[in-house]
């Protein structure tokens, strides 16, 4: 995990609306999808945040969620799905992050 306070942002600004969709996606509780969420925030390179949000989504998708799917056991398949819902957020705080330590 890199920064704890980027996870917990991140969890804000999911919502437990978002965590249950996701928890729904991935077939387990709001727990085992906030665990995907520290996985997913693990598994996305640092770098990220520095191109455009549609192109930085499209390189990452299937190498976050192979790493996603080994961390946590959940179906590949399934974490795709949810990475839909979960990379713009995660993506948009790590944005965020980076602007306010400038």
């Amino acid at each position: 995990m890199r920064d704890e306070s980027l996870l917990g942002d991140i969890l804000a600004e999911l919502g437990d609306d978002r965590l249950r969709e996701l928890a729904g996606e991935l077939g387990t509780d709001v727990r085992g999808a906030q665990t995907a969420v520290e996985a997913t925030v693990s598994a996305v390179p640092a770098s990220t945040g520095e191109d455009t949000l549609a192109g930085v989504i499209s390189r990452i998708s299937a190498s976050t969620a192979d790493a996603v799917a080994e961390r946590t056991g959940f179906p590949v398949e399934s974490v795709s799905r949810a990475l839909e819902l979960l990379l713009p957020v995660v993506l948009s705080v790590i944005a965020d992050h980076r602007r306010a330590r400038k």
